[in-house]
This record gives C-alpha cells, sequence and structure tokens, in this order.
C-alpha cells in the first residue's frame, strides 16, 4: 500500500484550501492536500468573469503569506461602494478615510490561484495532489486516513473539509446545517465600458434581485473592464442565459443607467445558484470545516471569499499555538477553540446577508420609499458609516494575527 504522511489532510485546493495549507506551512505544520480539479483549467489564458473582493484583512493574510508582492499589481483597488436602490435617489456612499486606504482589492479569480499555486510550489510542507478524487475518509482516536481513487492512502493528524458548498466530508461526517434556496440565480460576466468605473463598486437593488458592478484594473490595451454579478429569478434564468450577447447587454445597460457609457460583453455568462447554509457545528472528531463548506451565503456583499480566509487565519493561529506547546493538531481542545472563534463572527455575516436580500427584495413603492429612507440616514450618520465599512473591509472583531496589518 502506498501511504504518505502530513499532519493535516485538507479535502479542497481552492483559495481557502491551498491558502490553509500555505499558512500551515508557514507555521511549519505540514500537508497534503487534495483536489478534484485541473491546476491547468484554473489557471487558463482568458478572461472568464469570475472574480473575488479581497478585504483589507484578506490583503493582510496574503501579505503575511508572501503572496501580496505578485499580486499587487493585479488588483484593482476599491475606492468607494455605492449602495442605490434601483438607481433611484437616497443611496450610500462608502468611501474611507486616507488613513485607511481602500475598501479591498477587486482581483480575477485566475490571478489569485496563479498566486497561490506559486507560493504553494514553494512550500516543501505541502503535497499538492490535483485531479485526485477521494474514495475513503476515515477518522479515529489516533489519526485520520484518506483513501484516492488510485490506491494511494494519506494519512495525517486533523481532517479539514474545504471543498465548498457541496462538501461530502461536511455530509458524511453528520453535520446538519440550516439551509434554504433563494430561488434565484447569480449570472456571472465580464464588461468592457467606455467610461472609466474610477474604482467605484456598484450594488444596485432591484426587487428581483442585486445586480452588483465589481471594478477590475484596465486590460493591457486599455480598455475600462468590470465584473458583473447579475441575480436573477430562477424561473428566468435559462432564458437570460440563452439570449443573444446584443439582447444581453441591452437588458444589463438599461440596468446601468448609462454610469459606464457603452459596454460591451468580454467574458461568456456563467451561473450558479444562490443558497443559504451554515453549521453551527464547525468541529467533530479530528475534523475542522473551512469556507463554504462550514457557510455560505448570498454574494450581496461579497463577503463569502474572504469569510473563508478569516477561517484560514484563526485556524492556523489555532493550530500553530497548539503545536508549540506540544499537542496533537487534532487534539479536541484546539478545535474547540476554532469552533468558539469563528460561530459569532461567521453568524453574524451569514445573517446579515440573508436579511438584505429579504429587504431589498420587497417590491412595492413603499418598501423602496422605506429603504431609500433608511440609506439617505445611514449616509448622513459617520459613526454608523464607518462601521459598515470596517465590517466590509474585515476589521472588526477579534483577529486573529495573520489578519492584522503586517
Amino acid at each position: 500500500m502506498n501511504e504518505a504522511h502530513a499532519d493535516v489532510v485538507i479535502l479542497g485546493g481552492g483559495l481557502v484550501g491551498m491558502t490553509l495549507a500555505i499558512g500551515l506551512a508557514k507555521a511549519g505544520i505540514s500537508s497534503h492536500v487534495v483536489d478534484n480539479s485541473d491546476p491547468a483549467a484554473q489557471t487558463a489564458e482568458g478572461f472568464d468573469g469570475r472574480a473575488s473582493a479581497i478585504s483589507t484583512a484578506s490583503w493582510n493574510l496574503y501579505e503575511h503569506l508572501g503572496m501580496a508582492e505578485a499580486l499587487a499589481p493585479l488588483g484593482c483597488p476599491i475606492a468607494s461602494i455605492a449602495v442605490t436602490d434601483a438607481m433611484k435617489p437616497g443611496r450610500i456612499d462608502f468611501q474611507p478615510g486616507e488613513a485607511d486606504g481602500s475598501l479591498g482589492r477587486m482581483y480575477a479569480n485566475r490571478d489569485l490561484r496563479i498566486a497561490m499555486y506559486a507560493a504553494a510550489a514553494r512550500e516543501e510542507a505541502i503535497s499538492f495532489h490535483p485531479n485526485a478524487h477521494v474514495v475513503t475518509r476515515e477518522r479515529g482516536e489516533h489519526g485520520v486516513s484518506v483513501t484516492l481513487a488510485d490506491g494511494r492512502v494519506l494519512k495525517g493528524r486533523l481532517l479539514v473539509g474545504a471543498e465548498g458548498r457541496k462538501s461530502p466530508t461536511r455530509d458524511e461526517a453528520g453535520f446538519t446545517p440550516a439551509r434554504w434556496d433563494y430561488g434565484h440565480r447569480a449570472i456571472i460576466g465580464g464588461l468592457t465600458h467606455e467610461k472609466s468605473h474610477g474604482n467605484v463598486a456598484w450594488e444596485v437593488f432591484y426587487p428581483a434581485g442585486p445586480f452588483a458592478l465589481l471594478p477590475l484594473l484596465d486590460g493591457a490595451d486599455g480598455v475600462h473592464r468590470s465584473a458583473l454579478v447579475w441575480t436573477v429569478a430562477e424561473k428566468d434564468a435559462a432564458a437570460v442565459l440563452a439570449m443573444p450577447d446584443a439582447m444581453f447587454i441591452g437588458e444589463v445597460a438599461t440596468r446601468m443607467h448609462g454610469i459606464f457609457g457603452k459596454i460591451e460583453l468580454a467574458a461568456p455568462r456563467t451561473s450558479y445558484p444562490l443558497n443559504f447554509h451554515h453549521t453551527v457545528r464547525v468541529v467533530e472528531e479530528r475534523l475542522a470545516l473551512v469556507g463554504d463548506a462550514a457557510h455560505g451565503m448570498h454574494p450581496i456583499a461579497g463577503q463569502g471569499l474572504n469569510l473563508g480566509l478569516r477561517d484560514v487565519a484563526a485556524l492556523v493561529e489555532v493550530l500553530s499555538d497548539g503545536a508549540r506547546l506540544g499537542l496533537d493538531v487534532g487534539d479536541a481542545q484546539l478545535l474547540a477553540r476554532y469552533e468558539r472563534w469563528r460561530a459569532a463572527d461567521t453568524f453574524m455575516v451569514a445573517t446579515a446577508t440573508d436579511v438584505l436580500t429579504r429587504l431589498f427584495g420587497l417590491p412595492g413603492r413603499v418598501p423602496s420609499a422605506i429603504r431609500r429612507f433608511g440609506m439617505a440616514g445611514v449616509q448622513r450618520m459617520g459613526p454608523l458609516k464607518r462601521w459598515f465599512m470596517d465590517e466590509a473591509r474585515g476589521m472588526s472583531g477579534d483577529l486573529p494575527k495573520l489578519l492584522r496589518a503586517a
């Protein structure tokens, strides 16, 4: 039998799982990272419209892990966020002071993956197993074992589920998350446009769902670019995806009210269904969940990846503290500390995004007027705006060391 040993076995080598492996390696903790995807496909040339907002706290994590230098020239700073109810009067403009810097940075997911794979390749403590499929997972009093389809057996002292929303590790372990379907689908695309976005991220709320325009760096040819996340009812999604490009652009332009001038489609449309799930428990015997395996939410505030990276920072700190004391990385006390640390933050963010989704989804003139009145009030209240910005930047609460400024 072909067996390989490491301290931790991480199932899922995406933006959360692989970043966890890099953080553990920096702390002297070895890992196997198992992923069923092909890195070549994940980093193929071309812009596919998939992009992520990286908060200030997540950027601090990348700096600590040695990824910031490669990423710095590729990200578009978010100078402000404009929140509006269907482009009507009464919007909120979140704009930090000079001392705070930007509200975050927007990255094409491809660029994040390239930097992540390069950082992982520099760490001898990481054994990466791409294009791999898990056949069995076993956890016991003294360790964990994962058998792959090709017969390899990976052993460790802690198993981490990082496979995303459909995590088989979570489901097999018997976790019972609260979950529901919003009956909506996110349409993802890339846009080029005549006018500069001015580093402004737009969150436009329509009764059918939010419509987000996320700023990206200009292309090599100087063309202005943004990522689009358009939420539509599930019953309408097939028709939207089947629209000819010209018709689709026309529908998008109608919702943009000309803020970017003439627009064109720069990437094929993709989509995914929107749902919610949240697990109260994120640990079991020699098992921890991170990222979307533990909490999946509406992309309304762009916090999904950032919340997963906060899981990473907390778990790295807990396990490295334990390792310095000579404790087993699968020690139940360490895992309980991780669960306590992440419980309040994940619940608050998940609940807030759900409430916002439902609040802005109420149709009619009266709900719209009430929303715009409230937004106008927030616009005038500096301390409240500051609180919202700190939340968006990930700089509130009890921060792990990796999330603090380097």
